[in-house]
């Protein structure tokens, strides 16, 4: 009896010692972006506590700031391309490795996931040496193909991953009603795939968007993306601006997937709704 009392207390300490871990893993992720973001509000150009008051001029000073802006655009381009193409890519790549056997099938599967496997600093070095040894300069359309790259094994992942839960059974049924396979793929798959596609689209968007370290080594000179701005900031001098610009980043890259979330619950609430007065 006494075992089992110092067998449950010793679970407890356990469970607590845990949740006390995450908790400071936790402080230690987000403490750093609670704090730029407040500083970004902070009226004092030395960016420090206590705060001097409230303002709102360092994110004027960045609608003011050409450099900014021009990164902004840069990443912002990049980043809907990136998506889009990655996003068309995925489907008929998980399509293909869902749908279909051919020869070489697991190595063409492996080689598409293969980027992301790779950390991106060892991966942008080799392409840089590369692109060195064929003496091709570094272009914005490099860029663009490198953060494709980088975004397309997600894309596929997640793609694949929901292509395997639709069955074969509703595409065989349209086929034997007389439908093109394209018509089965645009009428009956796809729609069965659009949470999958959302979500890998907005993915794809945050990767290129947030990529630091494979821009460094890819962009062409005089381009500029957020990330590698912020960098070519802080080598000046640590500004009131850089946390602004931080704040941009972080609603970026966190809100775009967020409001894309909610949004996509709410168009398959109101497709279920519609579904069951349909039924009814």
């Amino acid at each position: 009896m006494s075992g089992g009392r110092y067998q449950d207390k010793e679970g407890r300490w356990a469970w607590r010692l845990t949740g006390f871990i995450t908790l400071c893993v936790y402080i230690f992720m987000f403490a750093p972006i609670i704090a730029t973001v407040v500083l970004s509000f902070n009226a004092s150009m030395f960016g420090g506590f206590p705060l001097t008051g409230f303002s709102l001029q360092w994110y004027g000073k960045l609608l003011s700031n050409e450099q900014v802006l021009a990164a902004f655009r840069t990443s912002l381009w990049i980043a809907l391309v990136t998506a889009a193409v990655t996003t068309l890519l995925g489907i008929i790549t998980a399509f293909a490795l869902v749908r279909f056997e051919f020869p070489g099938k697991a190595t063409f599967g492996t080689l598409v996931i293969l980027p992301a496997l790779v950390p991106e600093t060892i991966l942008g070095v080799g392409l840089l040496v590369l692109i060195k040894a064929v003496d091709q300069p570094r272009s914005l359309g490099l860029l663009l193909l490198g953060h494709i790259m980088l975004a397309l094994p997600y894309v596929v992942l997640i793609t694949q991953a929901r292509m395997v839960g639709i069955r074969r059974t509703y595409e065989e049924a349209a086929l034997s009603l007389g439908a093109s396979r394209l018509s089965s793929f645009r009428e009956i798959t796809l729609p069965l795939l659009i949470p999958a596609v959302v979500a890998s689209a907005l993915l794809a968007f945050t990767i290129s968007f947030d990529n630091t370290s494979a821009s460094l080594f890819w962009r062409p000179a005089g381009v500029e993306t957020m990330p590698t701005q912020i960098l070519s900031m802080l080598k000046i001098s640590i500004s009131p601006e850089i946390n602004a610009l931080g704040t941009v980043m972080i609603v970026v890259t966190v809100g775009i997937p967020l409001v894309g979330g909610l949004i996509l619950q709410s168009l398959t609430r109101l497709r279920k709704r519609v579904d069951a007065k349909g039924n009814a």
